[in-house]
Order: C-alpha cells, then sequence, then structure tokens
C-alpha cells in the first residue's frame, strides 16, 4: 500500500540494511521508474530498463521487503504489479556521513540522477521536436549552471526556501490540466579552492569563481 507520508527519510542507524539493499544502482532506478510513471510489472520495467523479467522482479521482491515498494492493484491474476510505496526518498546529509554504506548509497543514487538528468533530457528534446509538448513550454524549459559564493548556512537557507517554493507551486497547479510532469535536478555541492601554481597566476579580465559559469 502507498504510505501517507510522501517522504521516506533514510537514518543510517536505523535503516542499515534497507540502505545495504538499496545501495544497487538498478534498484535505484527501478524506484524511480516506478515514482515516474506509476505502477508496473516487472516485465514492463525490464523493457524500460533493457533487463531480463527475471532480474527486475528478483530487485522488485528485495525493494518490497525493505518496504520500498508494494504490491499494486491487479488488472488480472497473472502478473504482479508494484508501486512506490512513498514519492521521495530523503535524508540528512550529515547523518548520512557516517557510515561506510550510507556514503556509498549517495554516492550510488547521485550518479543515478544525473543518468536520469541526461535521460530526460533526451526525451525533452524529442517531445519538443515531434510537437508532443507544445511552444509554451520552450520558453520555461531549461538547465542553469551557476557558481555562487555561499556559507554553509546560507546553503540549507537556499534548499529550504526552494522545498517550500516547490510544495507552494506543486499544490497550486494540481488541478490545473496544462500542468504537466517536470524533472527538476538541482545540486549544491561545494568545492574547495583549486590550488594554482605560483608561476601562473590569473590572467587579467578573468573571471572569479562567482562570475563564472561552466
Amino acid at each position: 500500500m502507498v504510505s501517507e507520508e510522501p517522504r521516506r527519510v533514510l537514518d543510517p542507524e536505523r535503516d542499515a540494511a534497507a540502505l545495504k539493499a538499496l545501495t544497487h544502482p538498478l534498484r535505484i532506478k527501478l524506484l524511480g521508474l516506478l515514482r515516474q510513471h506509476g505502477p508496473a510489472t516487472a516485465s514492463e520495467l525490464a523493457v524500460r530498463t533493457a533487463e531480463s523479467s527475471a532480474s527486475t522482479s528478483y530487485h522488485l521482491r528485495v525493494l518490497a521487503k525493505y518496504a520500498f515498494v508494494a504490491e499494486a492493484e491487479h488488472r488480472d491474476g497473472r502478473e504482479r504489479r508494484w508501486q512506490a510505496v512513498h514519492s521521495a526518498t530523503s535524508w540528512s546529509g550529515e547523518a548520512m556521513s557516517a557510515t561506510p554504506a550510507s556514503r556509498a548509497y549517495v554516492g550510488v543514487s547521485r550518479r543515478v540522477q544525473i543518468e536520469h538528468l541526461e535521460t530526460s533530457l533526451v526525451r525533452h528534446e524529442a517531445d519538443v521536436a515531434d510537437g508532443r509538448l507544445g511552444e509554451e513550454w520552450v520558453g520555461p524549459s531549461g538547465i542553469s549552471d551557476r557558481l555562487p559564493r555561499l556559507t554553509p548556512e546560507s546553503l540549507a537557507e537556499l534548499w529550504d526556501a526552494l522545498d517550500r517554493k516547490l510544495e507552494e507551486l506543486t499544490a497550486r497547479d494540481a488541478a490545473d490540466p496544462r500542468a504537466a510532469q517536470v524533472v527538476l535536478l538541482t545540486a549544491g555541492l561545494p568545492l574547495a579552492p583549486a590550488p594554482r601554481p605560483v608561476d601562473a597566476p590569473q590572467a587579467p579580465g578573468a573571471p572569479s569563481d562567482a562570475e563564472s559559469a561552466i
């Protein structure tokens, strides 16, 4: 059954076994597909992931064991359908740095998210080119990379503000028939200053970190 709580908050101590089970790229992908597209069978997910149905079925059972997915209503009695129990997974970054298993999960999940962004970009471009998305989506769509200079407190405040605004807009658009699913992947990854060779000063006119973008 689907949980009344929209998010599952992982704790590295309480959920150690679940985290270890989830530290598998295919399981993270399967969970993401169920959240994005709704209930599906192992065979349907096998087609989406280019895996065998035996493989997806096995990994779905592991996800079910740790309450990430559950059986959905069946259209017939021949094959099980699965659904995600929660709409999102979240965690405390500080807490998840405590154990090797939790750090491994964070690393794997981030890389799967980057793969999801690439897949979504390809699909978005095809949807626009083939007319499945209207011209009104061309302007607001995009990917931005910025390099602001922030304190740890400001970065945390930015995340909180983004979460609040996203909840507000999602609630506002819930009943609007024009609303479409939007892949919104955000990152806040502080970088330590790169060492600069003593004999290689910054070139005149070169932008600072706060002004540059990749």
